[in-house]
C-alpha cells in the first residue's frame, strides 16, 4: 500500500508544484488508502496577478469506494484577509466651491460628517468631462487610453475616441470581481457605446458585464429624475406607476441599501465593493420642491457676491491656501449689479433649484451611510466620496434653459419664455439648467468650468477618504496633485489586490495611475503623480512638478473654436504659490513654457490624443464622426409590436427629412392609443388613435405642440394608417412641413408642423410601438399604460425619404 500511495505523490506532484501549494494525504484507520483532504489554497499563495485565478489541478483519486475516500478542500477565490468593503460615491457635474465642505453654499452634512473624520484633497483633478471620467476612475488608465476621449454620443474613427473600451484595460469592478469581492453599481453609468445599447449587444461594455455583478441605473448621460428610463442589469423598466412622490436618487439608494444589506446578510465574510454614481447635479435639476425652498432667497446677492463669499469660507477651512485669489471670470458673463430685476429673479431660482438638488443627493448618500454604520460595517469601509466629474457645467449657457433639449437643438431660450415657467423650475415639466455664470461660481476660486481641460475650472473636484479603521487623521486636508485615475490603484492598494498582468489571456497594459494610500498617514509627502496631461475638445494642458501650461481653445457656451489649433496662445503658472492660476508667467519664462509644450506632445502622443479633434455638432454625426450607427444609414425600418425602449442611438433617424410612417392595424369602434411613439414630453412625435381618430402629435422641445387629426373615427376592421410629413427645409436643420393622414390610401387629415427637432429627441424617451413608455408626447392621450394601443398593431413601417 505504501508503493500505491507513493505513486499518487509522484503523479500529483507536477500539479502540485505549479500551483505553489501542498496537498496533504494520510491514512485511514482501517489501512485502506485514501486522499486526504487538502488544505486550503492559501491567501497569499494564489497569484492574483493573473486572472481569473488559476484553479489547482485535481488531485488523482484511486480509492474505489467514497466513504473510505476524504474530498479536497473546494477551491474558492476569497478576497484576501482583512479587505475592507469599498463604496465610491460620484456626484455630477458639481464645482469644487460648491458643497459646504470646501466652502460652498450648498449643505451637505453628509460629506462634512465623513470629512470630519476623514481626509478632505484639495488638489484633486478629473477629466473635464463625465464619460471620460468615469471610465478613468473605474480603471485606474487615462481616458484616452481607454478610447474615451469625449463622452460616448461623440466617439469618432481615430485610436483614444473609438469609444470602446480595450481588451488590455480591465476595469476595477471586474478585478475585484475575480478576486473574491461582490460588486455592485447604483445610477449613472455612461461607459456603454450608443450603438450597442440596444437587444443586439454587443454587451461586453455594459456594467454587468464590465465587472459589476448587479446594476440599477441608467446608461446615458443624464435622466429625467422623475420618470427615468432604468436598466436593472440590461433589462430596461421605467419608474413604479402609482408612486407620486418617485425621484430617482431616491429609488437608486432605496436598492443600493437593499443590495447591500442582503449580501451582507448573506454572506457577512465577503466584502463588496459598490459604485453610487448619481445621475445629480448633472441637468435636469430636479429635486422635491421642500429641498429647493430652504434656499429660497439665498442667491438673491447674485453670483459675483456669492464667489467671494465661498472664497471667504474656503481660506477659513483651509481648502485653499492663505492670499488665494478669485481668478477674473469669463468677459462674457455679466456682473449681477447690471442686470435687471426680471434676470435677477430668474438666476436666483436656477441657483435655489440647484442647491436644493445638491442637498438633496447628500442626504440620500447620507441614507445609506447611516445603514452601512447600522450594519456596523462603516469603521471597516473605505468610502471615497469625490464631489464631482469635472467643474460644473457651462452647458446651460449664458441665461440657463427650461428645456436642455432646446440647446442641443440650436434654439435660444429667452428670460421672457423661462419666466413663464418659474415655478416649474425643479419639477417634473421641466428638464432645467442654470446659468453658466453660477458654474463659474460653483468652480470658485477658478475661473472656468466642465468642458475647459485647460483650467482647474474644469479638472479641479473636491474629495473626501474615510475609513477609520485605517486613517488614523481625523479632519485634515491633503495637498499632493492627483487626478482621478490613482482612485483605482488607491483602492488596490487598500484590499491588497494588484493590479492584474493577464486578463483572459490578454497581457494588461501597466496601471497609469499610481496609489494615493502613501499620503493617508503622511501628510507631507512628495505629492507621487508629478505628470498629468489633460485634453477636452482641443482645450489642453500639462500639470509637471508644480507647474501647469495651458491653451484654451473652445468656450463652453461657443460651438465654435476661437482661432484653429496651431494658434492658441498658450498659458504658465506655478500652481504651488498660485492656487487659482491667476499669474500667466508665459512671457516671463519662455523656455520653461516651452518645455511644457514639448511635454504635453510627448504625453499626447504615448496616451492616444493626437489628432486634438475640436468639433462640436458634426460629431453627432456618427457618419461623420466616423463611428458605428446600428441603422447605418438605414431609410427604412419595419417595428412590431412588443419593440419598446428603444433608444434614439438605436433608432432610425426621421429628423430634417420627408418621412412615410404607415401603419397596418386592426381595430374596434373608438379604439384609442398609441401606434408608435419616440421621445415624450420635452420633445417627439406620436401616430395614435384619439376615440378612434386618426392623430399625429408633434412636440417641438417641449415648448410647441402641433397636432393633426381627422374629423372622423376609423370603422371597425383592418386598416393601413399612414402619416406622410413632407419635409420643406430642404438644405435646412430642423425646418417645418406638411403632415397628412392617409387612411387606406385616402387623405383624412392634413396639418403643418411649423417646427422641428434638428439634432435630438431625447436621452431617455424612447421609440416605442404600441404605447409611449416614458413621458407622453402628447398628453392628451395619457401616460403609461392608458395610451397603450386597443386593437391590435401587425408592423408600422417608416420610410425616410
Amino acid at each position: 500500500m505504501k508503493r500505491h500511495l507513493l505513486l499518487v505523490l509522484v503523479v500529483l506532484g507536477v500539479g502540485v508544484s505549479l500551483i505553489g501549494t501542498v496537498q496533504q494525504w494520510n491514512h485511514g484507520s482501517n489501512g485502506a488508502a485514501q486522499a486526504a483532504e487538502a488544505q486550503p489554497v492559501a491567501a497569499q499563495a494564489l497569484d492574483r496577478t493573473v486572472l481569473p485565478i488559476h484553479e489547482p489541478q485535481d488531485p488523482v483519486i484511486t480509492t474505489l469506494d467514497a466513504r473510505q475516500a476524504t474530498p479536497p478542500t473546494r477551491f474558492q477565490v476569497t478576497a484576501p484577509k482583512g479587505a475592507p468593503n469599498v463604496i465610491v460615491v460620484l456626484i455630477d457635474d458639481i464645482g469644487f466651491g460648491h458643497s459646504s465642505a470646501f466652502g460652498g453654499p450648498c449643505a451637505m452634512p453628509t460629506l462634512d460628517r465623513l470629512a470630519a473624520a476623514g481626509l478632505r484633497y484639495n488638489r484633486f483633478h478629473t477629466t473635464a468631462l463625465c464619460s471620460p471620467t468615469r471610465t478613468a476612475l473605474l480603471t485606474g488608465y487615462n481616458h484616452h487610453s481607454n478610447n474615451a476621449g469625449a463622452i460616448m454620443e461623440l466617439a469618432t474613427a481615430f485610436p483614444g475616441n473609438t469609444g470602446v473600451r480595450p481588451l488590455a484595460i480591465t476595469p476595477m469592478a471586474e478585478v475585484l470581481r475575480l478576486n473574491g469581492f461582490s460588486t455592485a453599481a447604483f445610477g449613472k453609468y455612461h461607459e456603454t457605446p450608443p450603438w450597442e445599447v440596444s437587444v443586439s449587444g454587443p454587451l461586453a461594455r455594459w456594467p454587468t458585464h464590465s465587472g459589476f455583478d448587479e446594476f440599477y441605473g441608467f446608461i446615458g448621460g443624464e435622466t429625467n429624475q422623475w420618470d427615468p428610463l432604468i436598466f436593472h442589469g440590461t433589462v430596461p423598466m421605467r419608474k413604479p406607476a402609482n408612486d407620486a412622490h418617485y425621484h430617482f436618487t431616491t429609488d437608486m439608494t432605496d436598492r443600493a441599501i437593499a443590495w447591500m444589506r442582503t449580501q451582507q446578510a448573506l454572506t457577512p465574510d465577503k466584502p463588496f465593493m459598490m459604485y453610487f454614481a448619481t445621475g445629480a447635479t448633472h441637468a435636469p435639476h430636479h429635486a422635491p420642491r421642500e429641498w429647493i425652498d430652504k434656499y429660497r432667497g439665498k442667491f438673491d446677492m447674485g453670483w459675483n457676491k456669492l464667489r467671494e463669499q465661498t472664497l471667504a469660507k474656503q481660506i477659513a477651512l483651509g481648502v485653499v491656501p492663505p492670499g488665494t485669489k478669485l481668478a477674473p471670470k469669463p468677459k462674457e458673463l455679466p456682473d449681477w449689479d447690471t442686470l435687471s430685476a426680471d434676470k435677477r429673479r430668474l438666476f436666483a431660482r436656477q441657483m435655489e433649484v440647484f442647491a436644493g438638488f445638491a442637498s438633496h443627493t447628500d442626504h440620500e448618500v447620507g441614507r445609506l451611510v447611516e445603514a452601512l454604520e447600522k450594519m456596523g460595517e462603516l469603521n471597516d469601509t473605505l468610502v471615497i466620496y469625490q464631489v464631482g466629474d469635472n467643474g460644473a457645467s457651462a452647458e446651460g449657457g449664458l441665461h440657463g434653459l427650461f428645456n436642455e433639449s432646446s440647446v442641443f437643438n440650436g434654439v435660444e431660450e429667452t428670460i421672457a419664455s423661462q419666466l413663464e415657467h418659474i415655478d416649474q423650475l425643479g419639477g417634473p415639466d421641466c428638464f432645467n439648467h442654470f446659468s453658466a455664470a453660477w458654474a463659474v461660481a460653483g468652480n470658485t476660486p477658478f475661473a472656468w468650468t466642465k468642458q475647459v481641460a485647460s483650467n482647474f475650472g474644469g479638472t479641479r473636484n473636491g474629495i473626501v477618504f474615510h475609513w477609520p479603521n485605517k486613517i488614523a487623521a481625523r479632519g485634515e486636508i491633503r495637498t499632493q496633485f492627483h487626478h482621478v485615475i490613482d482612485i483605482a490603484p488607491t483602492i488596490f492598494e487598500a484590499c491588497g489586490v494588484p493590479a492584474p498582468k493577464f486578463v483572459n489571456g490578454v497581457e494588461q497594459r501597466p496601471i497609469e495611475g499610481v496609489s494615493m494610500a502613501y499620503s493617508f498617514a503622511e501628510p507631507q509627502a512628495a505629492s507621487r503623480r508629478t505628470t498629468q496631461y489633460f485634453e477636452m475638445f482641443g482645450n489642453r494642458a500639462i500639470y509637471h512638478d508644480g507647474w501647469f501650461a495651458a491653451a484654451m481653445h473652445r468656450v463652453p457656451w461657443i460651438n465654435v473654436p476661437q482661432q484653429p489649433l496651431a494658434d492658441d496662445p498658450w498659458e504658465l503658472y506655478q500652481i504651488t504659490e498660485d492656487f487659482s492660476l491667476t499669474k500667466n508667467l508665459a512671457a516671463e519664462q519662455p523656455a520653461k513654457l516651452r518645455e511644457m509644450q514639448e511635454l504635453f506632445l510627448r504625453e499626447a502622443v504615448k496616451h492616444k490624443v493626437l489628432p486634438l479633434d475640436d468639433r462640436s455638432i458634426e460629431r453627432f454625426d456618427p457618419r461623420l464622426a466616423g463611428r458605428p450607427d446600428l441603422m447605418n444609414g438605414r431609410k427604412s425600418l419595419t417595428v412590431y409590436p412588443g419593440m419598446i425602449y428603444i433608444m434614439e442611438n438605436a433608432f432610425i433617424n426621421v429628423k430634417n427629412a420627408s418621412v412615410d410612417i404607415t401603419a397596418e392595424i386592426e381595430v374596434a369602434a373608438n379604439a384609442h392609443g398609441v401606434i408608435q411613439a419616440q421621445g415624450g414630453r420635452f420633445g417627439g412625435w406620436a401616430l395614435w388613435l384619439n376615440q378612434g381618430r386618426p392623430s399625429y402629435s408633434y412636440n417641438w422641445i417641449g415648448v410647441e405642440q402641433f397636432t393633426v387629426t381627422a374629423e372622423q373615427p376609423i370603422a371597425p376592421g383592418k386598416h393601413t394608417l399612414t402619416m406622410s410629413f413632407a419635409y420643406d427645409g430642404a438644405g435646412k436643420r430642423g425646418a417645418g412641413g406638411e403632415a397628412t393622414l392617409l387612411l387606406d390610401g385616402q387623405p383624412v387629415a392634413k396639418g403643418r408642423i411649423g417646427k422641428t427637432h434638428a439634432n435630438a429627441f431625447s436621452s431617455d424617451d424612447t421609440a416605442d410601438t404600441g404605447i409611449d413608455t416614458g413621458t407622453p408626447v402628447d398628453p392628451a392621450y395619457g401616460e403609461g399604460d392608458a395610451n397603450a394601443f386597443k386593437g391590435k398593431i401587425h408592423s408600422v413601417k417608416i420610410d425616410v425619404k
